[in-house]
């Protein structure tokens, strides 16, 4: 991994905390150099202190809520570090609340954080990539873009989204070099539950359970980039939780009943 990424130019979105933030430190380690983007100014200026070589990190904060925001951003990425050889769409917000309670204004929210947004930024950045020759996009998905669950109707349908648009940009560009990493995490021990909209669009400030019982962010990054670098299309990581992925291909029978007992909250054992 330290050869492959060595002075390579890496853009993390949501790069302030949780799997964006052990992104940019196994980057850093690798010999990477880096763009951290978020919304949090002084949070990104935290991971930049914590980085291996912080001089070799710019930060350009963004709002993936926001086109005009994007654009900015992708313009002075272009000019100040020129087209990223690895693009990682890893920002996003998770749901905590049903359908018919959320009003349709969270639902274009949630789109716009989890799937415009990264399409925007995407259609920004990737002609210039592939008139550099290529690189790699990694894109963050879920198991709720494998699947419905209890209280994530918006940000599942965002996700299931992202499959759809990147498998098709892989399938049109490949020819081009770009190549594109879907990766699945299970529960990964991050702060995904609290910073997730209930139905008001606030946070919800509560850990689900089993999120804090997860996968240390530190070890799904690692595993994120060998893979994605290895040129693993799609993937999955996490603990036992994946074995649903399994079910739900080879018994889908048995994958509707179990999913039915689960929690929406803290005790499920197939959705983050």
């Amino acid at each position: 991994m330290t050869k492959a990424l060595t002075d390579q130019l890496v853009w993390i979105t949501g790069g302030s905390s949780g799997i964006g933030e052990q992104l940019a430190y196994a980057c850093s380690s690798a010999g990477a150099r880096l763009v951290l983007s978020a919304r949090n100014a002084a949070a990104l200026e935290r991971v930049r202190a914590s980085c291996q070589d912080p001089s070799r990190v710019l930060l350009i904060p963004m709002d993936l809520t926001s086109t005009e925001s994007i654009q900015l951003a992708a313009s002075r990425v272009l000019a100040e570090a020129g087209p990223p050889d690895v693009l990682i769409h890893n920002g996003g917000r998770s749901q905590r609340s049903r359908a018919l309670s959320s009003p349709l204004a969270l639902d274009r929210e949630l789109m716009e954080v989890n799937y415009f947004g990264p399409v925007a930024l995407t259609k920004l950045v990737v002609p210039e990539m592939l008139r550099n020759g290529g690189g790699l996009l990694v894109v963050m998905s879920s198991l709720a873009g494998k699947w419905g669950f209890y209280e994530r109707s918006a940000y599942a349908a965002a996700k299931h989204a992202l499959h759809g648009f990147f498998e098709t940009l892989r399938l049109e560009n490949e020819d081009a070099g770009l190549r594109v990493s879907m990766v699945t995490p299970g529960f990964i021990a991050t702060d995904i539950s609290r910073h997730a909209a209930d139905a008001t669009g606030q946070p919800t400030g509560e850990m689900d359970a089993n999120q804090a019982r997860g996968m240390p962010p530190e070890v799904c990054a690692r595993i994120i980039l060998r893979r994605a670098l290895a040129g693993d299309e799609e993937f999955a990581v996490g603990g036992k939780e994946l074995i649903a992925l399994w079910i739900h291909r080879y018994f889908p029978r048995l994958f509707g009943r179990l999913i039915r007992r689960q929690s929406p909250r803290g005790r499920s054992s197939v959705n983050p």
